[in-house]
């Protein structure tokens, strides 16, 4: 791999040939060397670093992948309509990067997408160049505030979700905590209306400055009519979400949170938040009114409000609900303090789940089994898993009853000229092996194919990440490898076996498997040239590795044969 040299002419770059172990260990390193030294207040050093991420092939490269390949919107064209998805457009972009030029950014491209109340959420989709330099803009500014984000953050950021945000609403919530008012707030338009300067000077002295004024002032083109941006950052850039965290940082310190050494939460109120949704718990309701009065001045001098519409103040007992869950205290006489704290998937979510479902069913009339089960098994394994930390079993065995009953209707509609016992033969039966259950819905007469079922989900408690951990400290490097090994409860029993024998990594890029890629098993001899399908000769590996991996043993075959 050539150097961190940011003078590279066109046609250099091969990207079957990058070797993506190296290039993340590279970033990984120079991320951590940043993280390092912005705990160690040492500015000079950090904006040192910073210009080496800015000019690094290797942070050139991995942009380039994030944004080609892993995230989801890599099929979606900005206001030039161009998407990267061959390997020569990728080794395009890559060496245009690099190469030494003035840069000017393109209006993003607005378009709408659907939200809770029938309501539109505008997004602004940059070219996916300027995606690209977003990204590798990001890995330079990111693990300097990663170093100095506050605990209570859980949103958009690297190793934290949305149930470490949950995680710390049960530990605080709990019957035996004194604060029992809570400030269920919103800020309105969180992403719309940040106020640009107050976010350039909270980055005064990033080498990339500038280039984030230009994303910010870039406007955006809808129907046709450019549109000016005074205010905001366009949600669908890639760095969008870090400048929002940036904006909203002190919070905790705005509202008075206070910790002792071990970390524990001991002034009178406590917050938690995921992005521009957050929650106050307080011990009184007039603790709750100030603690809103208080954010409402601090949120001003950055350009925002709270949404009067969403923000209320609501008691335990009452509950609320918060990232798709509901949590409330129940009177418990049974326990030490008379109540108990459940949390539970929110009825809003699983309304939204059935009406996706019942759309589901009938757009699948007249398909075959083979297509049904294609399209809900996705649905029901995500769905189950984002809410199998909390209280839910009951609730499964609820949906699975309900499921039951559109798979009836679908099969009688697909025979409607055969008799009963024909249809559950043909479509239910003992599909799972380790389950004594024969009312498996599934291809019964055919492959064995079986759609999953709710309640197939156990039931795990998430761990709560360890305080202010963030992976780009390399004091932690053991705690995430620990902490990833976790999240193999997700994939199916032969990738869990893989991917804990790997250590949560990919074989080819030495990546986290976790990124949201897609996973494919990897046979280190192919079957067709002989090779068994077992543990030994298997690799869990990132679906684009897998294809380098193919390509690279193609290209060593077609060597052998014409030498």
């Amino acid at each position: 791999m050539r150097n961190s040299s940011a003078n590279v002419t066109k046609g250099q770059t091969d990207w079957n040939a990058v070797n993506w172990r190296q290039v993340n260990r590279r970033v990984r390193n120079l991320r951590q060397r940043i993280f390092r030294a912005s705990r160690e207040n040492d500015l000079a050093k950090v904006r040192s670093l910073q210009n080496l991420m800015l000019r690094s092939y290797s942070n050139t490269l991995k942009s380039v992948r994030q944004v080609t390949q892993e995230n989801k919107g890599k099929y979606t064209a900005g206001v030039d309509g161009i998407v990267t998805t061959t390997v020569e457009d990728r080794n395009e972009l890559a060496d245009s990067l690099m190469s030494v030029q003035p840069w000017r950014a393109a209006p993003a491209r607005r378009v709408y997408i659907p939200k809770a109340g029938g309501k539109l959420r505008p997004l602004g989709i940059p070219t996916i160049r300027d995606r690209a330099l977003q990204a590798r803009v990001k890995n330079a500014l990111e693990p300097f505030w990663e170093a100095r984000f506050e605990p209570c953050s859980y949103g958009f950021r690297p190793g934290r979700g949305c149930h470490d945000a949950i995680a710390r609403i049960y530990n605080v919530a709990a019957p035996v905590r004194r604060r029992r008012w809570v400030l269920d707030a919103d800020i309105k338009g969180a992403f719309d209306n940040i106020d640009h300067e107050f976010l350039l000077n909270a980055i005064e002295g990033f080498p990339a400055k500038e280039l984030i004024r230009q994303w910010l002032k870039a406007g955006y083109m809808e129907r046709g009519v450019f549109h000016d941006t005074d205010s905001g950052t366009p949600q669908g850039g890639v760095i969008s979400p870090l400048l929002a965290n940036i904006a909203l940082h002190g919070m905790e310190a705005a509202v008075g949170v206070q910790y002792i050494t071990r970390g524990d939460n001991v002034g009178k109120r406590c917050l938690i938040r995921y992005a521009d949704d957050f929650v106050v718990f307080c011990d009184s309701e007039e603790d709750a009114c100030q603690a809103r009065v208080e954010l409402s001045a601090w949120l001003a001098a950055r350009g925002l409000v709270l949404s009067d519409e969403k923000t209320r103040i609501v008691h335990l007992s009452d509950g609320f609900d918060f990232l798709g869950f509901n949590i409330r205290q129940y009177r418990s006489p049974e326990t030490r303090w008379g109540w108990k704290l459940l949390i539970k998937p929110s009825r809003k979510s699983v309304k939204s789940l059935k009406a996706r479902m019942v759309r589901e069913w009938r757009g699948l009339d007249g398909q075959n089994i083979v297509t049904v089960l294609t399209r809900l098994n996705p649905i029901i394994r995500g769905w189950s898993n984002y809410y199998r930390s909390v209280v839910s079993k009951r609730l499964f065995a609820q949906l699975d009853s309900w499921i039951f009953g559109k798979e009836v209707r679908w099969a009688r509609k697909t025979h409607p000229q055969k008799p009963w016992y024909w249809v559950t033969r043909k479509y239910w039966g003992k599909l799972h092996p380790k389950r004594m259950d024969y009312w498996v819905f599934g291809d019964a007469a055919g492959d064995g194919g079986r759609l999953n079922k709710f309640a197939w989900t156990p039931i795990v408690r998430h761990i709560l990440v360890k305080g202010g951990a963030s992976p780009d400290d390399p004091a932690l490097r053991d705690y995430w490898v620990r902490r990833r090994s976790r999240q193999h409860a997700e994939l199916s029993g032969r990738q869990q076996a893989l991917a804990k024998e790997q250590g949560g990594m990919c074989f080819r890029c030495g990546e986290t498997l976790h990124n949201d890629e897609a996973l494919c098993v990897h046979h280190i001899t192919a079957p067709r040239l002989g090779g068994k399908r077992t543990l030994d000769n298997q690799r869990l590996m990132h679906l684009y590795c897998h294809l380098q991996a193919l390509a690279a043993e193609r290209s060593v075959r077609d060597r052998k044969r014409f030498a």
